[in-house]
């Protein structure tokens, strides 16, 4: 039995084992971020097992309490016929769309080789689980890699890099090659693990902080002023000396101070 990859879906099958084995080693070898008290059991959920190549060394760990998410169901029928291990713990279903509190009610990790086409969309589900998710290891193209883990004042720099920065350390852990694919990607890939940092609230209004971010980068390259006048519909009377900086010069805590900022303009 084999599952045939489906283009709609983003699949490339992972068929290299030692890749695989050293993305569950990622997981299970990091430290869990302060606050977060796992205790007997590790709760795990695998986001798109596909043909369970990593399914099959998260299930050696005993310590794993795991539950695996799958939207195609031919890789639903492969991975309970190959993984007996797996009955009652896979559910089919679309992760973006799934209340992931039916799966886990308490705090839980995430893994998995995410589909290109919604890998993106991935991070922001995580995004809104972030008090629940400490630690992420996924495997996706190397470009949003890049990004997401990219520092200020780099070119890749941008919305997603500082969305999932304000709530998360982020390190780009290795590159993959195209032929350890089935069928091989026109891209490469890269590995990354995402840990909860120690912020647990935002000094400002968090809704501003999101439309202050893309109104920027929307704008990236112009200078934060030509955005922030979109923004609020006004010329700023009050000169801030970010307001001449690009976005992607500016750190997490320097959006920060801009939605802070704009949003006492706003309440004047």
């Amino acid at each position: 039995m084999y599952v045939q990859p489906k283009k709609a879906l983003g699949q490339h099958f992972l068929k290299d084992m030692s890749v695989a084995r050293r993305i569950v080693e990622a997981m299970c070898l990091a430290d869990i971020p302060q606050g977060y008290d796992f205790k007997e059991h590790l709760p795990v959920l695998e986001v798109g097992p596909g043909m369970g190549v990593l399914t099959q060394f998260l299930l050696e760990q005993p310590q794993i309490d795991l539950r695996a998410i799958e939207i195609d169901k031919e890789s639903v029928d492969y991975l309970l016929t190959h993984f007996p291990a797996l009955n009652g713990r896979l559910i089919q279903a679309d992760f973006l769309k799934m209340d992931l509190s039916a799966i886990f009610s308490s705090p839980f990790l995430v893994i998995g080789n995410f589909p290109y086409n919604i890998s993106s969309q991935i991070f922001f589900k995580v995004l809104e689980e972030r008090d629940r998710v400490p630690l992420v290891v996924g495997m996706l193209q190397k470009e949003v890699a890049e990004r997401i883990a990219a520092p200020p004042g780099s070119k890749t720099y941008g919305i997603l890099s500082v969305l999932l920065q304000t709530w998360y350390d982020i390190e780009y852990l290795c590159t993959v090659p195209q032929h350890v694919f089935l069928p091989p990607p026109k891209v490469q890939s890269a590995v990354v693990r995402l840990s909860r940092n120690a912020r647990r609230a935002l000094d400002c209004n968090e809704v501003l902080f999101k439309r202050v971010i893309k109104a920027t980068f929307n704008q990236r390259r112009k200078a934060i002023r030509n955005s922030i006048k979109q923004l609020t519909g006004a010329t700023p009377l009050l000169e801030q000396p970010l307001l001449g900086l690009r976005p992607e010069q500016l750190s997490v805590q320097q959006f920060i101070e801009l939605t802070q900022w704009v949003d006492g303009l706003t309440l004047h």
